[in-house]
């Protein structure tokens, strides 16, 4: 099934689209007929992440019956693997991306497994950019020079590449036109720390077909901005420049 990365937080008004393609796939599932369960994974910096949970599990509810599977991250509170086992689909919501990425480490195996079994998983801002194998987590400078705005950064400082979900081949970036972090996703290609990454606009999502897909759809009224280094594999070429190609829905 589907791998679904929004380039912001969700916002069922302006972007009702990734909510009724995410929720026509997960009641296209086998079984369909008895109430499908989605795994909702979420953080929240003021502690209370149990009170996040409405905002992705209502516009979901308002599309398609299902049960729930709240996974509250945050403070001492890590993902449990079982909470993803049998799961048709998973939910990974919008915040501190470096949080999520811990948060969801003691399951990040469990996890990958249910996606590779058929579950569909959609990701919202940090949950885009914790999905990649080489996942972007966050930071503002390659070798301190700034290549996004601080308020950008995660709380880090040089741009941090960690060992993502395994879901995209590619590192992804969100809010790219609206904060300015494409320059953040041609950075990290430039530099040599990933070969490929992909800048998301707002109201947006790239969707891949299944996982590890080179390609991809853009649904959205934005961008996708899928920048490849010059020679991939080619360290020095990679330092020197990059191909920018801008991908539109349609």
């Amino acid at each position: 099934m589907s791998i679904f990365l929004a380039g912001a937080g969700p916002d069922p008004l302006a972007f009702p689209e990734v909510f009724d393609r995410f929720a026509g796939e997960v009641s296209q599932k086998p079984g369909a007929a008895r109430c499908a369960t989605i795994a909702v994974v979420v953080h929240d910096r003021a502690g209370n992440p149990a009170g996040r949970l409405a905002e992705y599990v209502e516009p979901l509810r308002a599309r398609l019956p299902f049960e729930p599977v709240p996974v509250l991250l945050g403070g001492a509170g890590a993902a449990d693997p079982e909470m993803f086992d049998g799961v048709d689909a998973v939910v990974v919501g919008g915040g501190l991306t470096p949080a999520y990425l811990e948060g969801l480490q003691p399951a990040m195996a469990a996890l990958t497994r249910t996606i590779a079994r058929g579950a569909s998983y959609l990701g919202f801002s940090a949950g885009a950019m914790v999905a990649p194998e080489r996942a972007l987590i966050g930071g503002y400078r390659v070798d301190g020079t700034e290549v996004c705005g601080e308020e950008c950064s995660e709380g880090l400082d040089v741009l941090d590449i960690r060992v993502g979900l395994s879901l995209a081949p590619f590192a992804v970036d969100v809010h790219a036109a609206q904060a300015g972090t494409l320059g953040r996703a041609v950075g990290a290609v430039t530099a040599g720390l990933v070969e490929r990454a992909v800048a998301i606009d707002e109201n947006t999502a790239l969707v891949l077909p299944r996982t590890g897909s080179q390609d991809f759809e853009v649904i959205g009224s934005g961008n996708c901005w899928d920048v490849r280094a010059h020679a991939p594999g080619d360290a020095q070429a990679a330092g020197a420049s990059a191909v920018v190609s801008v991908l539109r829905a349609g």
